[in-house]
């Protein structure tokens, strides 16, 4: 199973990298699986640490997609890192072991410190919708414009009926990267 969550690794200025990204659970460790070329892969080879936080503010995940990265953290407990202020959950992580690939290196990940911030209030279907169009954002270079458009067509249909406002502030967000990538000439 993989879930979707903000990874934050540190880069080479002392920066962070906040990304939106999937992970999976497995045998105790949390295994991260970065596209080469990446910043948050040379940042887990380099230093080894990062947090995995755990929100339900899909602006960030959107934000992320769309150039807006600078999103309030904390300092991390344990690694040399930092979370998000705004999640439900973060945990921190020390790369174990990697599984070498030449397209997604494999970071098996051991949890050293564990917390939770604020409670879940429940499933939404308008974030769950900004979730996948997210997903097709990070793909616009590797989906047909016809699958985009078809996809979007049936997210939106739980945007209008069961988003606040950071759920269509995030979908703007990404609906205007689509037509800005499309302008670019990546897709009719």
């Amino acid at each position: 199973m993989i879930y979707e969550a903000i990874i934050i690794t540190r880069n080479p200025d002392r920066g962070l990298q906040i990304v939106p990204m999937g992970y999976r659970a497995e045998n105790r460790q949390i295994v991260i699986a970065p596209f080469r070329p990446s910043t948050t892969l040379e940042n887990l080879r380099r230093t080894g640490e990062a947090t995995v936080n755990m929100t339900d503010n899909v602006v960030i995940l959107a934000g992320c997609l769309t150039g807006r990265r600078d999103w309030p953290t904390v300092p991390a407990r344990v690694v040399d890192g930092a979370r998000l202020e705004d999640t439900l959950a973060h945990m921190e992580l020390v790369v174990a072991r990697v599984e070498d690939d030449e397209v997604r290196p494999r970071f098996f990940c051991t949890v050293k410190h564990q917390e939770i911030h604020a409670p879940f209030q429940g499933f939404n279907r308008a974030q769950a919708a900004v979730v996948e169009a997210a997903i097709l954002v990070s793909r616009l270079d590797r989906l047909s414009p016809k699958k985009v458009d078809a996809e979007i067509n049936y997210l939106r249909i739980a945007i209008d009926k069961t988003a606040g406002e950071r759920e269509r502030q995030a979908w703007n967000w990404l609906m205007e990267r689509v037509q800005s990538f499309r302008g670019e000439g990546g897709g009719a």
